[in-house]
């Protein structure tokens, strides 16, 4: 029996290290004992897993790599077992077994992710900061109680967020601190280190209770939306039972003291717009409809929504909803045609082998990649069964157009100056009408909202061509075509 024990709970390093370190040795998954040694010092005296043997070393799937890198954070004892059962299947010959969703121990990796990736969105979306004088700065501190261990994971994204302030969350097995110039981490916290009250919670109070709408509350969709174990770290929520209650009598206040319209009034569903409108199904409330008749106001609130899209069939063999990724105020948004095989395991748009070839590309060009939005037309992936394969289909009009206000809504929210249409579908999708490639490309088209587009081909039409001079070429010519892209975005933005 072997004893492996990791530094810490999210020790993915290490852990990876030892996978691969005993795959190699041939040792089974059931002669491995998984532990942490002390998940409050980093730099507990423990006895390390050893490194893996170079010789002998063997290839596994970036989808695994990328799953492995999600479950890790799952508070569950036995995922470090789940993980190295599916590295030793891997490694024994079933390449292709994280392909095979049916299969129960990926289904439960998957479940998982997916767990750990709704508990990311609530800690992004539920941190509030309140200010801690301490010798004459400023520091921003924060209470958080997260399901799974995503602290460390999600470092970088708060740093990027707060970048100029100097802050802390502290959650009860981790705590992040940001100096204004370098991350730490510390041991678990309590709540009595963050300070109850102060001007930024009276400004989530006064905030909230000012676009809190009575005659649209539906409780059952608000505390879906914020679940009550948040509440206690929300400034705003200690407004929450009071408008409720008053709710009923305020509506009937406003209804009362509301003048009478001079002619009928046109019904509420048809001054939205229409994307908003195509988004939900008959008699469903419309997106963002929870407190306030508002339509989306993040990306991340939109992806929500999408999740739960059934506006045609895709959504019932595809594993989940493929939304898109990126910064909201992106100054360039590329939109390609749907999920592929591996972006459909993995929730994220463009990882699979076409993405990574777009990854490339971009870096060659010059673009930084983490400054652009990247979305697909379809948010489904459509593919056709072979054995334990799934074998990409390409989606058809009425795909396209089910899909259609969803991408309106991304463009409207991201409000890119430059739009890149990869391939025709992208193209057929954005501009409404069938797109010829070697007519329209590289060539600038206006577009509502201020908006240029530029139409280029797929990444994974690069993948297709049968001989290795004709990938050279096209491969320089997409290349050039995303120089051309950023030079013009350059232009546009001066």
């Amino acid at each position: 029996m072997r004893n492996v024990v990791l530094a810490h709970e999210v020790d993915f390093a290490a852990w990876r290290a030892a996978a691969r370190d005993l795959a190699i040795e041939g040792v089974p998954p059931e002669a491995v004992i998984w532990s942490v040694g002390a998940p409050d010092d980093l730099f507990a005296g423990t006895e390390q897993p050893p490194q893996p043997a170079a010789a002998a070393a063997f290839s596994v799937p970036r989808p695994l790599v990328e799953l492995a890198q999600t479950v890790i954070q799952a508070r569950e004892p036995e995922r470090f077992a789940l993980l190295y059962g599916l590295i030793w299947r891997t490694s024994r010959g079933e390449k292709r077994v994280i392909e095979d969703v049916t299969d129960p121990q990926v289904a439960r990796a998957i479940r998982l992710s997916q767990s750990v990736r709704r508990d990311t969105h609530k800690m992004r979306a539920f941190v509030r900061f309140r200010a801690v004088e301490e010798e004459g700065v400023t520091r921003y501190v924060s209470w958080f109680e997260p399901d799974h261990f995503i602290v460390e994971a999600n470092a970088d994204f708060f740093v990027r967020r707060f970048a100029t302030m100097v802050f802390s969350i502290l959650t009860p097995y981790r705590s992040l601190h940001w100096t204004g110039s370098q991350v730490d981490f510390s041991p678990g916290a309590d709540p009595s280190q963050v300070p109850d009250d102060d001007a930024l919670e009276r400004y989530w109070r006064a905030y909230f209770s000012s676009i809190f709408n009575p005659a649209r509350l539906k409780v059952s969709a608000m505390t879906s939306e914020m679940p009550r174990k948040y509440w206690r770290n929300l400034p705003e929520a200690a407004a929450i039972p009071e408008l409720v209650r008053a709710a009923q009598e305020r509506t009937r206040t406003m209804l009362e003291t509301a003048p009478m319209p001079k002619t009928a009034p046109t019904p509420k569903a048809a001054t939205r717009p229409k994307a908003a409108q195509s988004l939900v199904e008959p008699g469903e409330p419309a997106i963002g409809d929870l407190l306030a008749d508002t339509l989306p106001a993040s990306v991340a609130a939109l992806a929500r929504d999408a999740a739960g899209c059934r506006r045609c069939p895709l959504w019932q063999p595809a594993t989940q909803t493929v939304f898109g990724e990126g910064p909201q105020d992106a100054a360039m948004m590329m939109v390609g045609e749907q999920p592929g095989d591996q972006e459909d395991l993995a929730g994220r748009p463009f990882v699979g082998p076409a993405g990574q070839l777009l990854d490339r590309a971009i870096r060659e060009a010059g673009i930084d990649r983490q400054a652009v939005y990247v979305t697909n037309a379809v948010k489904h992936f459509k593919f056709e069964p072979r054995g334990k394969r799934r074998i990409h289909q390409k989606p058809d009009n009425s795909e396209i157009t089910a899909c259609a206000p969803w991408l309106a809504e991304e463009r409207r929210l991201v409000r890119p100056a430059l739009l890149l249409m990869l391939g025709a579908t992208a193209a057929r999708a954005v501009l409404g009408r069938t797109v010829t490639i070697s007519r329209e490309r590289g060539r600038p088209i206006p577009l509502e909202g201020n908006t240029q587009g530029f139409v280029t081909v797929h990444p994974s039409y690069l993948l297709r061509l049968p001989d290795e001079e004709a990938k050279r070429r096209e491969y320089a010519a997409f290349v050039a075509d995303l120089t051309h892209a950023r030079e013009l975005l350059a232009e546009l933005a001066a």
